[in-house]
């Protein structure tokens, strides 16, 4: 199984979703050239974006291994 990083779960996340990326932008108040930016990996997008973003495309995060534990003193 390979390992994809989140940033490429999002990406792919927005190519499946259907929508245009325009329209994508446009529900963000997000401009066309950092979504162009991010979807070609050359940068990132803000946490508050992201938010947005998994709200309009309805995604959820959810844990694919446990969280490690931690030793406690």
């Amino acid at each position: 199984m390979t390992k994809r990083a989140f940033s490429d779960e999002i990406r792919a996340a927005v190519d499946a979703s259907g929508q245009s990326r325009y329209a994508i932008c446009k529900a963000l108040g997000l401009d066309q050239g950092a979504m162009s930016r991010f979807m070609s990996g050359r940068a990132g997008l803000s946490l508050e974006v992201l938010d947005r973003l998994a709200e309009l495309l309805d995604l959820h995060l959810a844990p694919t291994r446990p969280p490690k534990k931690r030793n406690r003193a």
